[in-house]
């Protein structure tokens, strides 16, 4: 005789073992991210290691870049946005004059990120003249370094094609799917929390508008014919949430 009470539903056991272990993604991701900073962090070395044998010295610049680039304020200007640039300008290393300078850009452009601040562009390329200085690299590298990263505070197109470049990939996260535009919008709006939506909101507004506006928001045809079109729709998207 069947007993009254809750119905228990039939589980089949293939269906159980097809649902992903949190745990083991949780752990793969972790991996994933562990390898990331590794890659990164090895990159970086064999770059200073061009300029200086100072071990000493360039373990303390990596501890410095990780540490700022690793801060609890930050949730889309992390090591995370680094390898993304990375990859967008590898892409386009054969058509870089310097490619050591663009890697020093890379890694110095957001080293200082204060969302109170409206200079951190050009404290970055102060920071980066130091450290550059202290691994002995020259001058000319030096200043176009800063150029570089001083860039990043307009995004105007420059007669220096290496520029030009390196500020394509760093607004490329503009002209990816919407799903992670809109993560990096997330990760921003939470990067400026101690501004109430009031003020944020007009001011989110204005920056997006500002692309825009431009002519082209890519200056270069690979990053033009790779994301602007995508850009334009993430970005009119987003100012239709506001």
């Amino acid at each position: 005789m069947e007993e009254m009470g809750e119905v228990v539903p039939q589980v089949d056991v293939a269906e159980i073992q097809d649902i992903p272990d949190v745990a083991e993604t949780r752990a793969a991701v972790v991996a994933a991210e562990i390898k990331m900073i590794d890659m990164i962090k090895e990159d970086f070395i064999n770059l200073a290691k061009n300029y200086s044998d100072d071990i000493h010295l360039i373990d303390e610049l990596w501890e410095e870049i990780a540490s700022n680039y690793s801060d609890n304020t930050r949730y889309y200007h992390t090591l995370s946005h680094l390898d993304h640039l990375f990859f967008q300008l590898t892409e386009v290393k054969d058509s870089i004059s310097s490619w050591d300078t663009i890697l020093f850009s890379l890694y110095y452009h957001d080293i200082i990120y204060d969302t109170k601040k409206s200079d951190n562009e050009e404290q970055s390329a102060l920071l980066a003249e130091t450290r550059m200085k202290q691994l002995e690299v020259p001058q000319i590298m030096i200043e176009s370094c800063k150029g570089q990263i001083r860039a990043t505070k307009t995004h105007q197109e420059y007669t220096d094609s290496d520029t030009n470049y390196f500020t394509d990939a760093d607004l490329s996260i503009l002209g990816q799917n919407w799903e992670t535009y809109l993560t990096y919008a997330e990760n921003v709006r939470k990067e400026y929390a101690i501004y109430p939506d009031l003020i944020y909101h007009p001011g989110r507004k204005k920056v997006l508008q500002h692309f825009l506006e431009m002519e082209r928001i890519f200056k270069t045809d690979h990053f033009y014919e790779k994301f602007e079109i995508q850009a334009k729709e993430n970005i009119l998207k987003e100012i239709s949430l506001y």
